[in-house]
């Protein structure tokens, strides 16, 4: 069964629990200079009547179906799980190249100082394998983070209207 990550930014409050969730499931030493795979954003958008609205948003890895990243690496190191279609990668030969970053039109593979290599979210993919959330859904918690079945996805209203976003703004072909 192939997963998606959904968001709802209604329900995020920008606490940053699904960013603590990643660093510490992925043993992230943010100290170090070690990059989170989730990012959190917020922005204030300023309203015709002259109020504020409060944007938040929660990203890592888009787990593309056809992932660029995937094509890009010259070490074969990122792959398609085909249990729960996450993009998911063992840098054992990665030579650190970066050019699976300079493909992925959402900067989710980062590079790791301490070995030089590329390292990526995974979508916690051994965790959902054993029926598990991935570590950042699991800690948010006001449930604006969830993982979910590809198929129950996109039979939503939330699936229908994310497919249409992509394809307006030409990002289709990575979903």
């Amino acid at each position: 069964m192939k997963y998606v990550f959904t968001f709802d930014e209604d329900r995020c409050s920008a606490c940053g629990a699904c960013r603590m969730g990643c660093i510490d499931q992925n043993d992230i030493d943010i100290e170090s200079g070690e990059s989170c795979f989730r990012r959190t954003y917020e922005d204030e958008i300023e309203l015709k009547d002259g109020g504020l609205y409060c944007v938040y948003l929660s990203a890592a890895c888009m787990h593309c179906e056809n992932a660029p990243c995937i094509d890009a690496c010259p070490a074969g190191c990122i792959k398609k799980d085909q249990e729960t279609g996450f993009t998911v990668y063992d840098n054992t030969n990665c030579i650190g190249c970066k050019s699976c970053a300079l493909a992925c039109p959402f900067g989710a593979p980062v590079f790791r100082k301490s070995d030089g290599k590329m390292v990526k979210c995974d979508g916690c993919n051994i965790r959902v394998k054993n029926g598990l959330k991935p570590a950042c859904v699991r800690a948010c918690s006001f449930g604006a983070l969830d993982c979910v079945a590809e198929a129950d996805f996109n039979a939503s209203e939330g699936g229908k209207a994310c497919s249409q976003l992509l394809k307006n703004l030409g990002l289709q072909k990575y979903s």
